[in-house]
């Protein structure tokens, strides 16, 4: 594996890579929830220092107003996208928090320049608590695979699929890909979210995040071929166990909530991930800011992606709550 630094950012949880070109655009949820912010470097390892630049602030009131979480940075049909979730209530004796989809485009070729325009919710037939959309073209067509609460089954959140007509409207009915079932996706909370893909050979390997976002936080799977139907839930296998999860070893707790890119040379597929180094929080954990990016390797066998375990830390990282400066400063 190319050596790589972790973490790669401090302080940025749900974190989302994308190699365009010559330069790798980093985006993740900020500490304060309140922006969306970008970055970009010619190397993974120069994205802590890279300048951060925000592109799009919370509204004041309203339905894009409260926890900015988990924005995604696409680019679909020579526009880049970014889809995001936001809520317009604060968290109360709701059972969940009142989070929507929502997109942003711009048609520049940097994403970094150029203006972002709103393009409103994403509309899904159920309105419920949803979040973490992700998109992916295959055979022409555009996917949207998302995480929602069906209030028909239990648990926090399902993952779902539906064929796009344009990159913020659904083109079909959303099509039911997991729910939490297993032990390891069931504790703290039952949970399937973060859903992220990786094209092999052929194959598409879904990742997703399940249990409560603490030391359970765990990365599951499921397998579909490339050129199979799908929006037939009969496409896709799934495993029975976690992919990636905690490594106590490495003082690695509760990683998830990844996304793919590849080396530099493009050699090597590489796995983006957060997880905490530390196990004791005070105070509410999604008030803790220390959910760093990391970066592991992405090995390949007969049956698959290994993801291995995630890896020692050899930069500094801090122990307080303080919000660090976007170069990591302190």
């Amino acid at each position: 594996m190319s050596a790589y630094h972790n973490p790669l950012v401090l302080q940025r949880a749900d974190p989302w890579v994308i190699k365009h070109r010559d330069l790798y655009y980093f985006t993740a949820s900020y500490p304060a929830y309140d922006r969306i912010i970008l970055r970009a470097a010619a190397r993974l390892d120069d994205l802590q220092a890279a300048p951060e630049r925000t592109i799009w602030r919370k509204h004041e009131s309203g339905p894009m107003s409260r926890y900015i979480w988990a924005p995604e940075l696409h680019r679909v049909n020579g526009a880049w996208y970014i889809y995001f979730a936001a809520a317009e209530e604060d968290f109360g004796s709701a059972d969940l928090p009142t989070h929507r989809m929502y997109v942003l485009e711009n048609t520049g070729e940097d994403p970094m320049d150029g203006e972002w325009t709103e393009k409103g919710q994403i509309h899904t037939p159920i309105d419920s608590f949803s979040l973490d959309a992700t998109t992916t073209v295959i055979g022409g067509s555009q996917y949207l695979i998302w995480a929602q609460k069906d209030p028909a089954i239990e648990g926090n959140s399902n993952l779902y699929i539906a064929r796009m007509a344009d990159p913020w409207t659904l083109a079909t009915d959303p099509v039911l890909l997991s729910k939490p079932e297993y032990d390891w996706e069931c504790i703290d909370f039952k949970v399937n979210e973060g859903p992220a893909v990786l094209l092999h050979q052929g194959m598409i390997y879904l990742t997703y995040s399940a249990s409560g976002t603490g030391v359970p936080y765990a990365v599951g799977m499921l397998t579909a071929r490339e050129d199979a139907d799908l929006l037939d839930p009969a496409s896709w296998t799934k495993s029975d166990h976690p992919v990636f999860k905690t490594a106590e070893e490495n003082h690695q707790y509760g990683p998830g909530h990844n996304c793919f890119t590849v080396s530099e040379d493009g050699s090597q597929d590489l796995m983006i991930y957060h997880a905490r180094n530390y196990t004791h929080i005070e105070g509410d954990p999604l008030f803790d800011p220390n959910r760093h990016a990391r970066v592991g390797l992405v090995t390949w066998t007969d049956h698959g992606p290994d993801f291995g375990r995630p890896l020692p830390d050899d930069r500094w990282t801090p122990t307080s709550r303080q919000i660090l400066p976007p170069d990591g400063s302190h």
